[in-house]
Formats: structure tokens, sequence, C-alpha cells
């Protein structure tokens, strides 16, 4: 791993994902978890502040060690797992978690479609995942912009996808979406079209 990937990118990652504009997302996306929690790209421990008396414990997981080492400090006094791990290869048991939650981590993850079967695996039926991600745009001109920055911004972006349908990809899994919204979310067209809703494994 580069000294940009292990030093620097994990700094910028927080800093970047610290801004007030996602804060609205997390209490939604986190603050309807409940039970047992699987947080997939726990990174720095943001979602953490916005988890709420529903939730009985949280594990994250994230491949990253600085991260989770900034994830440890925010975590102190809760009820948190921390992991070293990938999301194609969950250590968890089958139907063993109550809700899974992603927040602008399926962009990044090598294999989405594996990550989305292992979530389905580990959750219960009933269970739900509850997600916020950026990805592929409904307009034709800023789907071939993203397509076309799409490699260069991932070399930059700790491998960050911009053109990722995360709908279809959900849907593949065998997940059930049962609330779906699209919407722009300023910024640059190509890095900002928003994915938010629940998915439940039947």
């Amino acid at each position: 791993m580069s000294f940009y990937a292990r030093h620097v990118l994990p700094r910028v990652l927080d800093l970047v994902m610290r801004s007030h504009l996602t804060t609205p997302y997390r209490e939604r996306v986190a603050g309807a978890a409940e039970g047992r929690v699987l947080e997939i790209g726990i990174g720095s421990g943001l979602n953490l502040a916005h988890y709420g008396a529903a939730v009985r414990e949280v594990i994250g997981i994230d491949p990253s060690a600085e991260l989770l080492a900034i994830a440890h400090r925010r975590a102190a006094g809760r009820a948190v797992t921390l992991l070293e791990g990938s999301a194609e290869t969950l250590p968890l048991a089958d139907a063993s978690v109550d809700t899974v939650v992603t927040t602008w981590t399926l962009c990044t993850v090598p294999d989405a479609a594996r990550a989305l079967a292992e979530m389905r695996r580990v959750l219960r039926p009933g269970g739900s995942l509850l997600f916020v991600e950026h990805g592929r745009s409904p307009a034709p001109a800023v789907a071939r912009w993203q397509d076309r920055l799409d490699r260069p911004w991932g070399c930059i972006a700790g491998g960050c996808h911009l053109n990722r349908r995360i709908d279809a990809l959900v849907a593949a899994s065998g997940l059930r979406i049962a609330r779906l919204e699209q919407r722009p979310a300023g910024g640059p067209p190509t890095h900002s079209w928003f994915y938010e809703g629940r998915a439940v494994r039947a």
C-alpha cells in the first residue's frame, strides 16, 4: 500500500466526510437502525453519534487500520466492535444481525455485488439494509461524464466509482427494496447523485 493510501487518504476522507451536508443523511440512516447493527465501511466512525437507543450493539468493519484507529476514539463508551476486513468476506454467522448500514461505501468496495450478497447472508429474515450512496445519474450527459472520469477519480479517491447503479446492485442481491429516494445533493453533478433507502431480507 502506498504512503498516500495509508497515511494521507484516511485523513482526507475523515475531513471530507465530516461535512455538515452529510449530517442529515447520517441522522436518517443510522438513526433508523435497531438491534445488532453491522456497519460496512465504518471508516472513522462518523455514524456512531447518530445511532439511537434501539441499537443494542454495533459491529463496524473497514479495510483501513488508520480509519479504524480514529473510529476507536469515537467509539469510547459505546458497545462497538471494530474489525479490520473486507465487505466481500464478512466474519459473521448467517442471519446474525438485525440491521446493516452503509453510508457512501458501496462506491469503493471492489466487488459490490459480492459484498451485498454477504450483507444479505448475515441479515436475519426481516432485517434491513439501510443505505445512502452516491452513484450513476439518470441524466445521460452526466452519466457519460461519470464514465469518463471513473478511472482517474478512482486513482485519487481510494477506488471510488462514480457510475455504479446502486438500486440495481441492491435489487440484484436478492434484497427487496422497500424504500428508495434519488436526488441531486449539491456539488458537482458527477459526484452528487444520491441513492437513499431501505432494503429488506425476505
